[in-house]
């Protein structure tokens, strides 16, 4: 058995409104076992009966998923999905003190790395006093300022239409919580 998390795109904010149990049922519906959610933002840790052999796999099980949630929940539907070892290494690797008073920790996941070396690029454009980026191994890592939150210049541009299909963010409080109910 192999342990993966999809995270969802957009759902419970702007009318697309999808009950915990339903997703659950979703994922259940696939063949999948072992499946929780966690917190109600899309967060969705269940196991397969063998591992992914390669990426094609994986954007085959990828495509799989995103088409039972676009037909059950008539939306389109976008998912990152991270098998638990990588999560685990993400989570580890966070380059900034995730304990910083005052501030918020997040990771920003991708299906197209390349979104996230251009985001990455806007590193020097940022007043440090308020917010910072680094690019890791296929994530984007972003620290901001509690009372900045999302005006900050960061947020700004992560959040134009061209990455709103490719990107989803999540705290790192929410990926130690999903660590938390997978085990390994």
């Amino acid at each position: 058995m192999t342990r993966y998390v999809a995270l969802l795109r957009g759902i419970n904010v702007n009318g697309i409104t999808i009950a915990m149990a339903d997703l659950v049922g979703t994922f259940h519906d696939l063949g999948y076992t072992d499946v929780k959610t966690v917190l109600a933002s899309g967060n969705v840790i269940f196991s397969i009966d063998s591992p992914l052999v390669d990426k094609a796999d994986a954007a085959a099980l990828k495509a799989r998923i995103e088409a039972a949630l676009t037909a059950r929940f008539e939306y389109e539907a976008w998912i990152v999905l991270v098998d638990a070892e990588s999560l685990d290494r993400v989570v580890r690797a966070y380059p900034f003190n995730a304990d910083h008073d005052g501030w918020h920790a997040y990771v920003m996941f991708s299906s197209d790395t390349g979104h996230l070396s251009e985001l990455a690029g806007h590193a020097r454009e940022l007043e440090a006093a308020d917010e910072r980026i680094e690019l890791g191994h296929g994530v984007l890592y972003w620290e901001v300022r509690k009372a900045v939150g999302i005006k900050s210049a960061f947020s700004k541009k992560s959040a134009k239409l061209k990455y709103r299909d490719t990107t989803t963010t999540r705290n790192l409080h929410t990926l130690h919580k999903l660590l938390e109910v997978t085990p390994g």
